[in-house]
């Protein structure tokens, strides 16, 4: 994950943005992470923003995942109307 320097942030805002592209950059202040810069899309997808199925199912690393589900079996049930 890229570091920038609060320093660094002030003289070159443009490079932070766009190595904030790629993920999330710390900011750090005095040697200590204390902000985090990302895309707002990325921010959006992590605060539970604007979500639907095509979202989440277009999220990188889920061709990964295994997913089998058994087959429900759907039986009939006799009624009684005495």
């Amino acid at each position: 994950m890229p570091h920038f320097t609060s320093r660094e942030l002030n003289q070159d805002v443009s490079r932070a943005k766009r190595a904030a592209e790629t993920g999330p950059v710390i900011i750090t202040d005095r040697g200590r992470p204390s902000h985090v810069l990302m895309t707002y899309e990325e921010f959006e997808r992590l605060s539970g923003k604007r979500r639907n199925l095509v979202d989440a199912l277009s999220m990188p690393g889920l061709s990964s995942i295994e997913f089998d589900p058994p087959r429900a079996v759907i039986s009939v049930r006799e009624v009684d109307l005495s």
